[in-house]
């Protein structure tokens, strides 16, 4: 197996003193080509802290982050947000989607970003897997939760990055909803040889993963 991602000694300290908040303490893991990751923890215990650090949407006190060999905090604010639309789908609670955009342009906003051209025969796959072929001239308000979640790991799997990175995917849908998008998910990945991290409080969505690490208080506590 192939290392995608290595987080070494991270760190990420905010306030002083009194108020001091270790949210990312000394935490060090790697993560292998086609791993399906959970980290589990309550609210306030880092999770979502490290998701952003590896993610190169947050910078580190101390530490690095390596996706595919490549340092992410030795590259310029520019560089990162380059290397991050060509390498890392995010899939967040809130689906970030583009109100105005339909849900095929939504899809293919990372690609467009990059003036890459579509591959079509991998998207018509993805979009197909994903239950979405109906649904690609609606706008987002038109769609259920579920279904907006879906298209945000269309989005996220359309530039084949080498990891997903999905934070709290779950959190805003039903038990039912949850299960159905979880087992798409899981199939997705399965079919697309794709690797993800993915942060959740829900024990029961974390049990569909192949490795837990539970955080608590910013340390990696076992797995």
């Amino acid at each position: 197996m192939s290392l995608i991602l290595e987080a070494t000694e991270l760190k990420k300290y905010y306030g002083s003193g009194s108020n001091l908040v270790k949210a990312v303490d000394h935490i060090s893991f790697s993560v292998e080509k086609g791993e399906f990751v959970a980290i589990v923890g309550k609210s306030g215990s880092g999770k979502s802290t490290l998701l952003n650090l590896i993610g190169g949407l947050d910078s580190a006190d101390s530490g690095s982050v390596m996706i595919q060999g490549k340092e992410l905090f030795d590259l310029s604010e520019e560089e990162r947000t380059v290397f991050r639309r060509r390498n890392i789908g995010f899939v967040f609670q809130n689906y970030n989607l583009l109100p105005t955009a339909t849900v095929y342009k939504n899809i293919i906003l990372p690609i467009q970003l990059d003036n890459k051209k579509v591959d079509k025969t991998y998207l018509d796959e993805v979009i197909e897997k994903l239950e979405l072929a109906e649904k690609l001239q609606l706008k987002p308000n038109q769609l259920s939760g579920g279904q907006q979640q879906r298209v945000a790991i269309a989005r996220a799997l359309a530039a084949k990055p080498a990891i997903i990175l999905a934070d709290e995917p779950t959190g805003n849908l039903d038990s039912e909803t949850s299960g159905n998008v979880m087992q798409l998910l899981q199939k997705t990945i399965k079919d697309f040889g794709q690797t993800m991290i993915m942060i959740t409080h829900n024990d029961e969505i974390a049990a569909m993963a192949n490795r837990i690490l539970h955080i608590k208080d910013g340390r990696i506590l076992e797995e």
